[in-house]
């Protein structure tokens, strides 16, 4: 499923149908910035106040960092209208209040297992410079996941 709130811009969690091309990519850069300004405008104590997750942000995780991984130039993955995988990608679901889970994931014989940790680094690595805490780890059948949250105690 992607997110959606009331400004109608449709976050790309993985779980969606593909959205591509030069449109998209104004839309998330304009909507990227706009989150940005609320970290500006709500960090005002903090010396970098971009580099720290706004309280909006924490309580819409999910939504910020699917937007902050396409931003980044990460590939979203998407599936049909049934439910099945058709392109490769990052997905993002909340695991537990204010934690999500990033994945790598991709249809049948897409080879998205081989790409997996080089993919994921990068979206930790990406997620780690806007302040959030992401980590990566191995879980069952030795699939990895990052596990993403905001820091705490919050960052100054």
């Amino acid at each position: 499923m992607n997110s959606m709130d009331a400004d109608g811009f449709p976050v790309a969690t993985g779980d969606g149908p593909a959205r591509t091309g030069p449109a998209r990519a104004a839309e998330v850069r304009v909507a990227f910035e706009g989150l940005l300004q609320i970290r500006r405008l709500t960090n005002t104590g903090a010396a970098a106040p971009e580099a720290i997750p706004a309280l909006w942000e924490r309580r819409r995780i999910v939504r910020a960092v699917a937007l902050a991984l396409e931003a980044a130039g990460s590939t979203p993955s998407a599936v049909d209208g049934a439910g099945q995988r058709v392109a490769t990608g990052y997905r993002v679901k909340e695991t537990d209040p204010g934690t999500v889970s990033v994945e790598w994931l991709g249809p049948h014989g897409s080879g998205a297992a081989g790409q997996e940790e080089t993919e994921l680094t990068a979206c930790a690595e990406a997620l780690d410079r806007l302040g959030w805490d992401a980590l990566l780890y191995r879980g069952r059948g030795r699939h990895r996941f990052v596990e993403v949250r905001p820091p705490h105690p919050p960052r100054a």
